[in-house]
């Protein structure tokens, strides 16, 4: 693959909607870890799918240990990364949060990378002892999860008010038969799973506040779709309105080890 397609490819997790706050985070945690241990991380990336964040990660020098119970997903993983040349850097596995140790062979990681997956693991509190169990001291976890709240909210602007009234009663924040995801969380009981896990929580933020609301419609032009991700990006971290990150689609959560 050209450089020029590499470089695209990056621009893309740094100016989708969907991924550039995360993406903004996880990489400047990357960073001052790498400078502070002196060389490249271990990520493992559970769920991580076909690389969408393994392999940015990899293109910076990292070594990334992606287990997903989908071999399609890993194949194409295995694919994308040697189409970008950094298939030395990517190793693929199929597994689950039960088989993490196993897996790794007992080598501690210095970065987990949860996203998108908690909501579907049989048992979310043990699948995050599990995480923790092979971070090295000091290790970091990077976790995105979907929010009840934002889906309450999004359904009662969608005009399905009954699907939100049940999404806001649930136990699993679900709004019905019919939703695609097995579970939602609060924010507060998200943070408090992750302390449980025996992490320091060290940051918190909300992943697509504003997006997920806003009509594809109304977003026609280039202009128009970097007003929102410049608005996404101003409200992930404002200091005056921190209940904004509980609107988001999904919170992102930042912890450490030790």
């Amino acid at each position: 693959m050209a450089e020029e397609q590499r470089r695209a490819r990056r621009g893309g997790v740094d100016t989708s909607v969907r991924t550039s706050a995360v993406w903004s985070s996880v990489s400047d945690l990357a960073a001052r870890r790498e400078a502070e241990l002196g060389r490249p991380l271990r990520v493992l990336d559970l769920g991580g799918g076909t690389g969408g964040l393994a392999v940015p990660l990899a293109e910076r020098g990292h070594h990334v240990t992606v287990v997903d119970p989908s071999p399609d997903a890993l194949a194409s993983l295995s694919r994308r990364s040697a189409e970008a040349g950094v298939g030395a850097h990517v190793t693929a596995l199929q597994g689950d949060a039960d088989t993490l140790e196993q897996a790794l062979g007992g080598d501690p990681v210095d970065l987990v990378c949860c996203h998108g997956t908690l909501e579907v693991v049989d048992d979310p509190p043990a699948a995050l002892r599990s995480l923790a169990a092979v971070l090295a001291p000091g290790g970091h976890l990077s976790l995105v999860a979907a929010q009840r709240l934002a889906a309450v909210l999004s359904r009662a602007l969608a005009g399905q008010l009954r699907q939100a009234a049940v999404a806001l009663a649930s136990p699993d924040g679900r709004w019905g038969p019919g939703d695609p995801l097995p579970r939602r969380f609060d924010a507060a009981d998200l943070v408090a799973m992750v302390a449980g896990a025996g992490l320091t929580v060290c940051e918190t933020h909300g992943v697509r506040i504003f997006s997920d609301l806003v009509p594809s419609a109304l977003l026609d032009s280039e202009a128009d779709r970097t007003a929102l991700l410049d608005l996404e990006l101003a409200a992930t971290h404002h200091p005056d309105f921190p209940f904004l990150g509980q609107l988001g689609a999904s919170l992102h959560v930042l912890a450490r080890r030790g």
